[in-house]
């Protein structure tokens, strides 16, 4: 997520994998899971909800790799407060 630039820190990452706001398949994502091009991700950032298609994972961060070609938006949508009670 840090190399795609999808999360500012690892450490905000990992957090957010821990906590359960990273999804597949309407399963919380763990960790350890290793993420494969092709693969839908459900994000659950702090007021909204982005739906990404992994295109490409690379191995590291170098200059030549563009965040934008990592990953396809598919939805981005707010998270409604309405929902919470």
């Amino acid at each position: 997520m840090k190399v795609a630039r999808l999360s500012k820190r690892r450490t905000e990452a990992h957090e957010a994998l821990e906590h359960g706001r990273i999804t597949k398949d309407d399963k919380p994502l763990k960790p350890a899971y290793q993420v494969k091009p092709g693969d839908i991700l459900v994000i659950h950032y702090a007021t909204r909800y982005v739906t990404v298609r992994v295109r490409e994972v690379p191995l590291r961060m170098t200059p030549g790799v563009k965040a934008a070609d990592l990953y396809e938006i598919i939805e981005t949508r707010r998270d409604d407060p309405a929902e919470w009670v």
